[in-house]
């Protein structure tokens, strides 16, 4: 991980760095917001930036999301600080780290703001094929196209090449090309001199120049507009970029690995995606199998997420009980490993008792939204996913039934079903929705991750218990979805 830490490297945030880099991490310091954003511009990228909650927070984030550098902030101060450190969030930082620093808790909170789970788990067979093919050629220079469905662990599987490459020692560099708009994909990827548009108020150094010497992801390559992948392709044979605005030629040294959910041979014949970028990429082509054609690695996966988020959020590591292990392999997991991630997640959260047992896991239903309590009968033809009734996390919003309990329930141990006994569905929902709200101090973004909903649900939820004269946590001024 590559850290920038902003301000004074003396005293608690030198301690906090130093512990960083016993962890494994790359730090670099500024010591002023302006200084930060220099260095990003030079091609010196950071997968998180940890800041002093004393410097204008809020400037930073805004200063990030003009030139779109998407890394998390994450403020520190001292301990006692609490008004600093809801200003903080409310400002946009993903986290507040307490001083004086706490080794595990920095390695938690490294972890947890970045969001990657960069382990490779698997115990399947079919997987195993997939690992050994990628052991062979990691080490090669060749170009390398993974493809899979949406979730299946396409970039986890780079990083995993990488590790193993020769280039294991240098930078790795991701483009999510879905996520960029097309008419910044060229700054993005080549960079831009000062002036070369519009709010291009510096040089910037473009993904290739970052990532020269180490390794380039073209993420989801298929969304790349044709007309700019004449110029990637360029930039793959000749070894070389042009900067927006610019005039002379920069000579790059990367490995290009690619990922696409999509049949990249139907694309060319679409006319959506050139044939000599294609042959140009596919070297080597690693295919990733969906979960549902795995099976022995969803014990193996569920388990490590259950470990993961049950020390990340401080509550008991329980095992599966043989009917929830039932009920996980009985379900399609249309979103694969993403999709079983947020689905533990969310049972470690809910889950009581010595075991994780099937109340507990709520599975996401075709429509996208959630149903729980899914049939441990193996005789029931009905699968746990299909409610034709489900219209909000937990099925028909006037339909009593037993229910999870709200986080703010989950210390109350024997008396939980006791404390849902007469509620309806809708009210469960309602309190889990708003107590996770609070729990984010209003951050959308987070929210939705952690019920494993859509922003547009929890949006429509949120107007929905607005209009009903509830009242909604406020969202943090740096929050891009909210709405409400």
């Amino acid at each position: 991980m590559r850290l920038l830490i902003i301000g004074s490297l003396g005293g608690q945030i030198g301690a906090a760095s130093q512990i960083a880099i016993r962890r494994g991490a790359k730090v670099s310091q500024a010591d002023d917001i302006p200084a930060a954003l220099n260095l990003l511009r030079s091609g010196k990228g950071a997968d998180l930036i940890l800041i002093d909650v004393g410097l204008d927070v809020g400037g930073l984030v805004a200063g990030l999301e003009a030139e779109r550098f998407s890394v998390p902030v994450v403020a520190c101060g001292i301990a006692n600080d609490t008004r600093a450190a809801v200003a903080a969030i409310r400002a946009g930082a993903k986290e507040y780290l307490p001083l004086p620093p706490d080794a595990d808790l920095i390695a938690a909170v490294l972890e947890a703001v970045v969001a990657q789970d960069n382990s490779l788990i698997f115990r399947d067979p079919v997987m195993q094929r997939s690992i050994r093919l990628a052991d062979q050629v990691a080490p090669s220079e060749a170009g390398i196209l993974i493809v899979g469905e949406s979730g299946t662990g396409k970039e986890v599987m780079a990083r995993y090449l990488h590790r193993k490459s020769r280039r294991a020692g240098q930078t790795f560099v991701a483009v999510n090309c879905a996520a960029i708009p097309e008419n910044l994909m060229e700054s993005e990827l080549f960079g831009h001199e000062k002036g070369a548009f519009t709010g291009a108020v510096a040089r910037r150094i473009g993904k290739f120049e970052e990532a020269s010497g180490g390794t380039l992801l073209l993420d989801e390559i298929s969304e790349m507009d044709v007309r700019l992948q004449a110029k990637l392709l360029r930039a793959i044979q000749e070894k070389e970029i042009i900067r927006l605005g610019g005039n002379q030629p920069v000579k790059v040294n990367v490995r290009i690995l690619a990922t696409s959910n999509r049949n990249l041979q139907d694309e060319v014949r679409k006319g959506t995606f050139r044939e000599d970028l294609f042959f140009r990429l596919n070297v080597v082509t690693l295919t990733l199998p969906p979960l549902r054609e795995r099976p022995a690695d969803i014990e193996a996966l569920a388990t490590h997420f259950i470990r993961k988020y049950a020390e990340l959020n401080g509550v008991p590591e329980r095992p599966l009980s043989r009917a929830a292990l039932s009920m996980l392999l009985r379900h399609p997991w249309r979103g694969n490993v993403r999709e079983l991630e947020n689905t533990m997640h969310r049972t470690v959260l809910l889950a009581s008792g010595p075991e994780i047992e099937p109340e507990a896991i709520l599975l996401t239903s075709e429509d996208g939204s959630l149903s729980g309590f899914g049939s441990t009968d193996s005789h029931d033809p009905a699968p746990a996913f299909a409610n034709p009734y489900n219209d909000g996390l937990f099925g028909s919003p006037t339909t009593p039934a037993p229910t999870p309990a709200t986080p703010a329930m989950l210390a109350g141990g024997a008396g939980l079903a006791s404390a849902l006994v007469g509620r309806t569905v809708a009210d469960v929902e309602r309190d889990l929705i708003i107590d996770t709200l609070r729990h984010t101090l209003g951050n959308r973004t987070h929210a939705a991750n952690i019920l494993g909903i859509s922003i547009r649900t929890l949006r429509n939820k949120l107007k929905l218990y607005a209009d009903q004269g509830m009242t909604v946590p406020p969202p943090p001024s740096g929050d891009p979805d909210a709405r409400l």
